[in-house]
């Protein structure tokens, strides 16, 4: 049975503040600049767990807070959002049906383009 998503409304605050901050990438090669385990685990070295949530737009139901399986649906690099970081929400969560994290995204995507010019 695939894992079920609910929207993380901390992460969605923290993007349209990334937005809002001019901290995006507008082109990049997601599949090379998604943070893979060593980046997470970097991360999460000298950044608090609540951090970590906040560059996911969604939260694995039934998986236990403070663990790397609870969060879903990364959006960035941990320093900046990427466009196609939001572009592959979208696809991934319409992909499985996950109606909240991909109406999210696509907001998201939808707010960037409006404010990046």
């Amino acid at each position: 049975m695939p894992n079920k998503y609910e929207l993380n409304p901390d992460a969605v605050t923290f993007a349209r503040e990334l937005i809002d901050s001019r901290r995006y990438v507008l082109d990049s090669d997601w599949g090379a600049v998604q943070p893979k385990a060593d980046a997470q685990n970097a991360y999460l070295d000298k950044h608090d767990w609540d951090e970590y949530a906040a560059w996911h737009l969604g939260l694995t139901v039934g998986a236990a807070d403070e663990t790397k399986a609870r969060y879903a649906f990364v959006y960035g690099d941990f320093r900046r959002l990427h466009r196609t970081g939001l572009i592959a929400c979208v696809y991934r969560a319409a992909e499985y049906r996950h109606k909240d994290v991909e109406l999210a995204a696509h907001d998201l995507l939808q707010y960037l383009d409006s404010n990046s010019g």
